[in-house]
This record gives C-alpha cells, structure tokens and sequence, in this order.
C-alpha cells in the first residue's frame, strides 16, 4: 500500500492517526506550524527547569487499564516515565476552608467522602455505580468490538453532569464536592453531558499518574515511530490552505508555496482553523461554515508557571482545586474584583523519587476578553501594558495560593506567565479555549463535530471530535483512523498488543 495521507498539525490525535496508520502500511506526512511538536503536550524549559503547557496528568495507567493498553499498542511505554499521585488523595477539593480527598478505586473514594459525610454513603454508592456504568457502556473505554456506530444511553448523553449530581444527593456541599475537578474539562453548569464527567472521573479514579520529565516524551515517542516506519514529520511547515478539486482534497499548500500532495487528508487542528483553510466550495456548504462559527467554545486560562528555589517546597503529589466560594460551577463568572475565586495548583515531577518540588502550575480560569485588546499582537511583541496586566494578574495569584500554602511565597525563585493569547497562538485553539468546543446535552447534534467531512477524503481528529484529554484524544484518533482501516481493526490490534 502506498497511499499517503497528509495530517495537518501535530497535537496528540494527529501523531496517534499518525502511528496507527504507518503501522498498518500508509505513507504519512505530518505538518506542524510551530518549531515544537506535540500541541497541548508541548513543554517549555526555563533556567534548567522543564513546564508542562497542558496535559498535566493522566489515568488508567496500570497494567491491565484503559490508558495502560492504548500505550502498549502506540509502543509507548518503554519511552514515558510515570510516578503515582497519592492514592488516598490524588485530587484534594478545597472550598471555603474545608479539604476532601478523591481516593482511587470505587471503594475508596466512597469511604474518603463518606468521613465527611457520613448520611451520604449510599449516594456516594450510586455516584460511583453510575460513573463506572458510563465507562463500561463505551467500547473503546472498554476497547471490545463495535458491530454498528456504539450509542451511550440517553439519559448519559441528554443529562447534564450538573442535573445528575443534584439528582444523587440534596447534600448542596457534598454537590459542589464532587464537581470539584471540573477545571479537567471546564464543565459548564446544565450544559456539560454527564457523560463527559463520568468518563473523565473513571478515568482518573482507575489510577492517576504524573509523566516524570514532561509530557512531550509522548510526542517525541510518537514522531519517533512514525519516522522509523518511514513517515515524514515535519516542523516549522504552516498550512495556508487545503487544496480541492471538484471532488475532493488534493493538497496542502504550506506558506512558502510548497503544496504537499496527498490521497487522504485528517486535520487535527479547530474546526474553525479547518473551515478557515478550504477554499469557497460546493463541497463545503455555507450552513456548515456558519454552525462551526457560531459554536461556543470552553472558557480560557492564565497560569503562573513556578520555578522554586532548591530544596525549599516538599513535593505534593497530589492537586489542589482551590474554590474560595462554594460554587465551582460558577467560577468562569468572575468579576475582575473577585478574580481569581477559584484556582487548580500541581507540582511538576522530575523524577521517579522526587523529595522537593523543582515547579509547579497555578491556573486560573481566565475570559478571552480580559485580554482582547492584545489579539492582533504578537508573541514577544505585546507591550508594556500587557506585560503588566501578566505580572498584576500572577500577583493577585499568589496572593490566593499563599493563603492556601503558606510559605509558598518566600520559596519561589521566580516565574513565569500566559494568558488566552499564549494558547491561542501555540494551539490554535479559538481565543485560547482549554478544550476546544463546548457541549452542550441539549444541543448535542448541534454542539458534536464529526470525524467525516463533505469532502470524502478530508477528516477530522484532536479534543474537538469525540472528547479532550489523553484519553478521549486517542480514542477519537481511533474512530478517525478506523475511517481508512476499520474501526475494528484497530481495536482488535490494541488487544493482541504485545508489551
């Protein structure tokens, strides 16, 4: 087989169409716009000390896990380090002056929450029941054959995540409680499938891991691979537009004026960047370009980037989702006197026995808005005022971590700073979102963007089609890749994987 298939940037649903596709005989050629590979597991380094920019931590990494299997197949394992988070703690839900720890495992996060409360234990049953009910109803979560296009039950797809824990409990703080990770999908109240929330939660409750060294081992894992299967992965190679027929995508012309030829195409970039860069066709209707425009996407966030000095903070190996007010649902609408009411605070691991922290994240959700009047600037180029808005708005942030983590102040060496513009511009994502577009349970045909194009040999893949995160990414370059080679295919290759 010689067909070739050209993938439009580099995040972590192209290099996994990437992988699975080489590995099963096609010619790939992967562009990237930026010098660095990899999207959100793009890292940056500092003084000697190494950043994550978005995928901080992951689940289902033990032998036997979802997330376990899915690395075996992508040849990763022997390549990406991982340390355990805290079992009994690998998330703590801080709100208005008490903590409650997520403990790993079904059992155990049911005895962690019921000390707390203590009337609660059979709600906190049928929490986790249902969770994993969720799981166990998604093929590829459970990776088994799929006969037909796998449907969840409806009332996990039309439900939203805020409608079902106020379904499981009257309890108004233990609500807020088990919500208190949304930040890791920027759950929208009475809009955000229960679906979303329960994959994401299983997920992590399997097990929770840090990546020791930075989350760009996996992109390098990836590229590597794909090289060595002889594709092509190329950086510093912007898209400028998808060249079309009258009947289907030919090429993709690179700023420059290089156009690389190609029998298939996948975008892993936003719909919109997508829709941005096909030319005025009959194959792309005028209606589909307005509902990819008019789609809401998830809120945006500033981070402070910490550098510590040596030896000066103990390593916390657990996350901290700190809500001065309880309501975690309604911290995207903040004022900008009260901003930031809410943040999510991990430290970075370095090494497999790590004693102190070397960094840490301190985010924040933060409005596009707040940073518009710098969107036609560019990187390294936005002036003095806007350096000062980073530097009033990492303060206020400190201020609020100080309060939670005393001492924390006097300990750091120095840090670092990103706003909506930051993300916008290394991701490409629309006015920086976290995870790309919003959806909704109410308008869920309207809000869920397909992996098929009108134009037969254009496909999509990335956080937007299927789900965001490790692991609804690798899932959804599945369902992509199964496009060319069968979904079942692949599925039943990731079962006989060999370590």
């Amino acid at each position: 087989m010689d067909r070739h298939v050209i993938i439009v940037g580099s995040g972590l649903g192209g290099l996994v169409c990437g992988y699975i596709l080489a590995k099963n005989g096609y010619r790939i050629t992967i562009l990237e716009k930026n010098a660095q590979l990899g999207g959100c597991l793009q890292n940056f380094v500092r003084r000697g000390v190494k950043f994550e920019t978005g995928m901080h931590y992951i689940g289902g990494m033990e032998e036997g896990q979802t997330l376990y299997k899915f690395f075996r197949y992508l040849s990763l394992l022997p390549n990406v380090k991982i340390r355990s988070l805290d079992k009994a703690a690998y998330d703590i839900i801080s709100i208005a002056g008490e903590r409650f720890s997520f403990a790993n495992g079904k059992e155990n996060f049911v005895e962690s929450l019921a000390k707390h409360f203590p009337d609660e234990r059979r709600s906190l049953q049928r929490y986790m029941q249902t969770i994993e009910d969720v799981a166990g109803q998604s093929p590829l979560c459970s990776i088994r054959p799929m006969d037909s296009i796998a449907l969840l039950s409806p009332g996990y797809v039309r439900q939203s995540a805020s409608e079902f824990i106020e379904s499981i409990t009257a309890n108004s703080l233990l609500q807020q409680v088990l919500a208190g990770n949304l930040p890791l999908y920027a759950g929208a109240k009475g809009k955000t499938p229960l679906y979303i929330h329960a994959l994401i939660n299983n997920f992590y409750n399997q097990s929770a891991y840090r990546i020791v060294g930075g989350s760009d081992a996996i992109a390098q894992s990836l590229a590597r691979s794909i090289r060595a299967m002889g594709g092509s992965v190329r950086a510093c190679s912007q898209a400028v537009a998808i060249c079309c027929d009258d009947s289907k995508a030919t090429g993709v012309a690179l700023e420059g004026g290089e156009v690389v030829s190609g029998d298939c195409f996948i975008s892993n970039i936003h719909p919109l960047r997508t829709v941005e860069l096909l030319p005025d066709t009959h194959l792309i209707r005028k209606s589909y370009r307005q509902r990819i425009a008019s789609l809401q996407n998830t809120v945006s966030n500033f981070t402070v980037y910490i550098r510590f000095k040596k030896n000066a903070v103990p390593y916390l190996n657990s996350n901290l989702y700190h809500y001065r007010e309880p309501n975690v649902w309604e911290v995207g609408d903040y004022s900008r006197s009260t901003w930031p009411s809410s943040f999510l605070y991990m430290h970075l691991c370095s090494a497999i026995d790590q004693q102190h922290a070397e960094a840490a994240i301190l985010m924040a959700y933060m409005n596009f808005e707040e940073v518009a009047q710098w969107k036609s600037t560019r990187i390294g180029q936005r002036g003095d005022d806007y350096e000062a808005f980073k530097q009033q708005k990492a303060e206020r942030m400190l201020e609020e971590l100080e309060k939670q983590m005393p001492n924390t102040r006097a300990s750091i060496e120095q840090y670092y700073t990103s706003t909506p513009l930051t993300y916008r511009d290394y991701t490409g994502t629309e006015n920086g979102s976290m995870y790309g577009i919003l959806r909704s349970c109410s308008e869920l045909m309207q809000t869920t963007v397909s992996q098929r194009t009108k134009i037969p040999n254009l496909f999509q893949t990335g956080q937007n089609i299927n789900s965001h995160g490790m692991l609804g990414v690798i899932i959804g370059a599945i369902i992509t890749a199964g496009e060319l080679l069968g979904i079942n295919t692949i599925i039943n290759q990731v079962r006989e994987a060999q370590p």
